[in-house]
């Protein structure tokens, strides 16, 4: 071989080794989450270490930001909607089997992943919702308890007082935009651009995938939802392909953010099947962003991404202060959950 091929070559290869192994050397097992969630990443590690299996770990995981509250957005206690009530979805799936269990709107029960894996465990259905859940979890030995605390009372009180701003109606009267309801149906108006609510501190979702030593996945999702939602509004986290998804078959996703503009295009599943089809983990979160900015271009979200080998990635959407997305790894080579991030497009 000439010099000037086989420098031909060495560029070749390493130009694939840049698309394809961006991250280095990948590890298994690998839990990895959304947002800078340390207690749930190092819950779902040490399940994982124990012997658990990547379901047990999931559930672990995002059970521990239930309890926690983490940032107000994932259990009791936060996001009440228009009536005050705080309300939670959740997820999780098998990769192995395709199994998923789900519930929404679920009320007076705080342990909503593990309620979800009741559904997959205990039913043949997929997705239970509100009061209807809620009796399905009681008769499964769950607690039904108050998920209102002085602080999301406090939140609502504030809201009223603001003329019930912001909010998500429109087409109604009064003028959704300065007064509350109660609203009734107004002229359609046409719109070029919907409205955006963008708040940061208000991202919605614990997400989690969790693969282990032979490359099987789970994942699963968590949230009290959308701050001053309508009630009886669910968002993307506990519909699968939407909030997330998982295949031992090629790997996991799960996203955070703007769940009812990201549920329209199911970003996890388009992330999972992109990997399937031979993407780096990075490039697929990427892409699953771009298709939802060429129809929302200010949407909130982004998404992690992790394939059955342990490479794993993230991307995210730039909208004013949002330009970085923070979120959690575990594997063999880093041991303790490490924060990292990636700058959003």
């Amino acid at each position: 071989m000439s010099m000037q091929r086989f420098c031909r070559v060495k560029m070749l290869l390493t130009i694939v080794i840049t698309l394809f192994f961006p991250l280095g050397r990948a590890t298994l097992p690998l839990v990895i989450n959304t947002w800078p969630f340390k207690n749930a990443t190092a819950a779902a590690w040490t399940t994982l270490q124990s012997g658990g299996s990547v379901l047990d770990a999931v559930e672990k995981g995002c059970a521990r930001c239930e309890v926690e509250q983490c940032d107000g957005s994932v259990g009791y206690g936060g996001s009440p909607d228009e009536s005050g009530e705080t309300t939670l979805d959740a997820m999780i799936m098998n990769g192995d089997t395709m199994e998923v269990g789900a519930v929404a709107g679920l009320r007076r029960i705080k342990n909503a992943i593990g309620v979800a894996r009741a559904v997959m465990e205990r039913t043949d259905h997929t997705l239970l919702v509100g009061d209807s859940a809620s009796v399905f979890a009681e008769n499964m030995g769950f607690i039904a308890e108050d998920l209102t605390t002085n602080k999301s009372m406090n939140i609502f009180s504030q809201w009223l007082k603001g003329n019930c701003q912001p909010n998500y109606r429109k087409n109604v009267f009064p003028d959704p935009s300065k007064s509350c309801g109660p609203y009734k149906p107004g002229a359609i108006l046409r719109q070029n651009k919907r409205e955006q609510h963008t708040n940061t501190r208000s991202h919605d979702t614990i997400g989690m995938i969790a693969v282990d030593q032979d490359g099987r996945v789970a994942a699963g999702t968590s949230t009290n939802g959308l701050t001053h939602k309508v009630p009886g509004r669910v968002g993307d986290s506990p519909i699968a392909g939407a909030g997330a998804y998982a295949d031992s078959s090629a790997g996991g996703a799960a996203a955070t953010g703007d769940g009812d503009i990201m549920m329209r295009l199911l970003p996890s599943y388009l992330a999972v099947e992109l990997m399937r089809a031979g993407a780096d983990p990075s490039a697929a979160c990427k892409a699953a962003i771009s298709r939802i900015k060429t129809h929302y271009s200010e949407f909130f979200g982004a998404i992690i991404c992790a394939n059955t080998t342990g490479h794993y990635g993230a991307a995210c959407n730039k909208v004013p202060g949002f330009s970085q997305f923070h979120y959690m790894v575990s594997n063999s080579e880093s041991g303790a959950p490490l924060l990292k991030s990636v700058d959003c497009f």
